[in-house]
Order: structure tokens, then sequence, then C-alpha cells
């Protein structure tokens, strides 16, 4: 049996010893989606750890009080929830990989929206034991809205009641999807030692204190006959929507595996098979082929088509060149405020930028100068010089919306493809605990209305309320909390009351007596008139007819009289 360690490649590559289309090619850009609780963070915490990225892997839900690194906001360490999408970048086998962790709550669906939009591929993870989720069903819904590929990633096998082959037979019933296995459980619940490549007909143990050393051997005898029959299982899926494959099978010549490689390929980025990964991320069992995966079955940027708009509504397809002979070409995906001012997430489409020129906004055409360009880490930021197509950055110093399009020439004026978001579905009155905490309770909700698009705020005249609306109880939730820790602002929440209106439906006299004594001539006065409904297509207006003749009742008064209409009617009407 061969002993193997598998290593991260950080110090073997280096982007300056590769041209620039085999540059595009070594790049991925892939979002870790799933249901709440499935392992996202979990999967996310051990990919940094194998790539080098960090020396020492934190449990969302740590005993040493640290956290999982993408988990940055002291609130999702807090709550053992990931709240903000976060972007990473690693280096694997060569490959340079942008990763972005995002929420599993609907209540932040925004953040997968936003996240998916401008990524070439996706990692869906599922849990050995729920499956086929709620939220499941809507990233998958994301992933389809935005054309993005996906490889499907079966987690927590080491869990009790954990049943992959359930698992599979939901995507297929519930997603619709044509998947198969690539790998096979040696073992499951405390059992699990490892997994089965069913392409390569090996078994991959991973050994060591954090499962960072690779071993390969034979595939246990147990597992052989099921091992096969999967095999043809996934030969037959890719058959059926790869032409190459359905060629041999029909001529029932086993296909090599650099033929099935490269159909598995083709079909996942065609969006016609998803290959099916296992493994169990807490116990450090499968990661590091699932990176594997993902640079062998996810797009590179030059593999996807992107669209921008022009001023005429026509449709142009971004070059993903690097070489900077194209304009350059970015959208603004997300903000954030930072220490330094916004942060401005932003994925490069298109050409070459470097730090120190000047961007055009092409929605209000202001001109700025970008003195920062930074790579982000979790909440970490690593300054870089230049920018090229396909990367994932963040700008400083942009006054601009979530989804504008930015542009290095003043004439290009060009919009990209815009991300879908959800409208608010709850609302509750929100208003600071104290008084003088106003201006605190503003700059918060402006700047958590700028960097969220589904958290809007209203202010309701007639209740004399603050209403936000959001995604949820939850969402609105964090806002409140997070009003506390970063503004030091107690907010007051409630539900939003609501403002009776009461109209009369039949006519009715009414009378009025008035009597003011205060010293000398005193003022007395009696008014009588009929109060009675208008149509019904006249609602809420009012209509006052005087019909006082002659001199008795002098014309100054009228007004006045005009005005007791609420006092009247509050009296033959008391609220009920």
């Amino acid at each position: 049996m061969a002993f193997n360690r598998l290593h991260s490649g950080l110090s073997s590559y280096s982007t300056a010893a590769v041209g620039k289309d085999d540059e595009v090619s070594r790049m991925r850009n892939i979002g870790i989606s799933a249901h709440i609780d499935s392992g996202k963070t979990t999967v996310t915490e051990r990919i940094l750890f194998y790539s080098g990225r960090i020396s020492k892997m934190h449990e969302v839900k740590g005993k040493d009080n640290v956290g999982a690194t993408m988990d940055s906001m002291e609130l999702e360490r807090q709550r053992g929830i990931t709240i903000q999408s976060a972007a990473t970048c690693i280096n694997w086998n060569q490959h340079v990989i942008n990763v972005i962790d995002t929420p599993g709550h609907v209540d932040f669906t925004v953040e997968v929206e936003r996240a998916l939009r401008v990524l070439d591929g996706a990692v869906l993870v599922l849990c050995a034991v729920g499956g086929v989720q709620s939220q499941t069903l809507t990233v998958n819904r994301q992933m389809k809205r935005y054309s993005v590929p996906c490889v499907a990633f079966i987690n927590k096998l080491d869990r009790m009641n954990a049943n992959p082959n359930r698992v599979l037979s939901q995507m297929r019933a519930k997603l619709g999807h044509n998947a198969a296995f690539v790998h096979l459980p040696i073992g499951l619940e405390s059992d699990m030692k490892g997994i089965v490549d069913i392409i390569q007909r090996r078994a991959v143990y991973f050994e060591g204190d954090c499962g960072q050393d690779i071993r390969f051997g034979e595939v246990p005898s147990d597992l052989v006959s099921e091992m096969e029959d999967r095999r043809q299982e996934l030969i037959e899926c890719v058959a059926n929507k790869d032409d190459e494959i359905g060629e041999l099978f029909l001529q029932e010549i086993e296909p090599s595996i650099d033929q099935l490689k490269a159909a598995i390929r083709r079909t996942t980025l065609n969006r016609t098979f998803i290959p099916v990964l296992l493994g169990t991320a807490l116990k450090n069992k499968g990661v590091q082929t699932l990176l594997d995966s993902v640079v062998e079955y996810l797009p590179n940027p030059s593999e996807v088509k992107n669209y921008a708009f022009d001023e005429d509504d026509i449709k142009l397809e971004m070059s993903p060149s690097r070489d900077g002979a194209n304009p350059f070409v970015a959208l603004a995906f997300k903000l954030e405020a930072g220490r330094f001012g916004q942060l401005t997430y932003m994925r490069v489409y298109q050409g070459k930028f470097q730090k120190g020129n000047y961007l055009y906004n092409s929605r209000t055409g202001k001109r700025v100068r970008i003195s920062r360009l930074v790579q982000m880490h979790a909440d970490k930021m690593e300054d870089v010089n230049e920018v090229s197509a396909g990367d994932i950055c963040a700008f400083f110093g942009i006054d601009c919306a979530s989804g504008d399009t930015f542009v290095s020439q003043p004439k290009l004026r060009l919009s990209m493809e815009s991300m879908h978001i959800p409208e608010p579905v709850i609302s509750l009155s929100f208003k600071p605990a104290k008084k003088t905490d106003l201006d605190n309770f503003s700059k918060g909700i402006n700047r958590f209305t700028r960097e969220d698009p589904t958290f809007t705020v209203h202010f309701d005249n007639e209740s004399k309320e603050t209403i936000v609306s959001g995604m949820g109880e939850l969402h609105l939730e964090v806002y409140a909390q997070r009003m506390k820790n970063e503004y030091n602002c107690d907010v007051i929440s409630g539900k939003p009351k609501v403002a009776f209106r009461e109209t009369i439906l039949r006519p009715v006299e009414f009378e009025y007596l008035h009597k003011k004594q205060t010293g000398g001539a005193g003022q007395f006065g009696k008014v009588s008139g009929v109060v009675e409904p208008l149509p019904s297509d006249s609602y809420m207006k009012f209509d006052f007819e005087d019909e006082t003749v002659g001199t008795n009742v002098p014309k100054q008064f009228v007004p006045s009289i005009e005005k007791v209409r609420t006092i009247t009617l509050s009296n033959y009407y008391p609220p009920s």
C-alpha cells in the first residue's frame, strides 16, 4: 500500500510561472451552500486547514471559545450560526480557489443569492441524516436561477442513522437531479474509516491527528461488488447525458478513468449531472477528495459565459482573459462597513485593474480613485496591487449600492445582469430604549439598509413608529442585537400598531353647546347639524356644507364650526 501526504501547493504554485490562459484555467470560484446545520462552515474550516491557510482548526461551537475562522462576527460565534457570507482564497494542487461560505438560514438568504450570482461553481452540502431539507430546495432553486454547476457532498456520515443512499434517492426525487455516487463509505456512524473511490477503484483512508495524511489501499472485499454496481450506475447516468460515453456504453466498451472523468466534467458544467461525494468534515474525512473534485469537475472563469448590457440593452459577452487587453468591468455584489470606511466586494469579469487608478460607476457616472485593493480572508484583509478577470476582491472608499457595475472607461456604460432580491416577509417596530441614542440608532439603521437589501425601514406617520421589515424573526432579532453590540444602542422591538379608522353608517343629527366664561363678556354658542356618510367610493373624504342664512351667525365663525366636527363625532361615536 502506498502512503502519501497531500500538499496544498502553496510553495510550488506561482501565477508568474504560468501563462495567462493557463492562469485562468487554474482558477475556481466556488460557494459552500446547504441547509441549516449541514456542516458548511465546518467543511470550510477543514478546507482552510488542508490548504495551509490556517495552522489550527477550530469548531463552530468549540470549547476553546475561538470559533470557526469564517464566522468572524461575534454574534456568529455566540449563536453558532453563519449570518454573513465570508470570502477567502486558497491554493490547492497548483490551483487558486476563491471560496465563499454562505449562511444556511432562510432569514439570510440574500447572502446566498448574491454569492451565487458571482460564483462559477458551488458545493451543495447535505446532511447524511437530514438529507434534502427545506433550505436545500431554496439553494437548489438559486443555483438553477444563476445556472451554477455544482458537486454534492454528503456530510456527517459519522452520525447515528446516517444513510447516504436515502439522500441520493431524495436528490433524484425531490431535486430532480441526475446524480450518482463517485464515492462509497467504508463503514458508517462510529465505524466510518474512509471512502472508496469508485472511478479509480481504490480505498482512501484519512490518517494522522487531523486526517491530513492520505493512504490509498485495496478496496475491502465486502465492498467490491457494491463498488462495481455503483460504477456501472455512474457510467449509465453519465452516458444518458454525454454522447461520447453514451456511444461507448452502447458498444459495451468500458471507458477509461480519464474518459470517465472528462465526461463527468462536461456533464457537470452543463448542469446535466451531479457527482455525489461522501465524507464527514467533523471527523476529518473526505475533505481533500472534495477539493480534488472541485478542481476536476467545476468550471474555471473561462468556461462560464457572463454578460453585460449596454445603453441600448444589447447583450455583450465578457472576456475572461487576464492580459488586460479588454476594458475593466466588475460587479459590486456586497457592501460592508469596515473600520476604514465602506468595504465593497467585487467580482471582476473582464480586464485588469491596478490600485491608484480610477474607476467609473456606470449607474451614476461618478469617478473614484481606488487607493487600496484587498483580498479577503474572513474578516482579515491582504493588500494586493492588481486584480484581473475572475478575481474576487474588495475595494475601499467607494460610495455605491449593491449591484452597481464599475468600468475603467467613462464612455463604457455597461450594466451586469442583476441579482434576485426577495421581498421582506415580516415587520416589527424598532425604537431606541433611550432618546439619547437616536443618533446611533439612525447610523445603525442607515448602515444595515445599505448592506442588506432585504432589510427595509420606513416611518409610519399615523402610528409614529419606525417599522423595519426582513426575512424572518431571526433576521430582525440579529439586527437588534447588532445595534446593541456595534452601536451601543439598546432597541425595543414589538408588533407594529394598527391605525384603526371609524365611520358612520347612517345620518344622525347633532348639537354642540359652547360656553366659556373667563371674566368680562362670556361666550355662548349652539351648533346644530346633520352628519351623514358619503358614498363608498369617497373613502377618506370629508365635505362640509354651510346652510346658515342671514347674519345671525357671522361668517368668520364658520371655519371654527367646521373644526368641531371631530369633537361632535367622538361624542356620538366613542371608540369601541
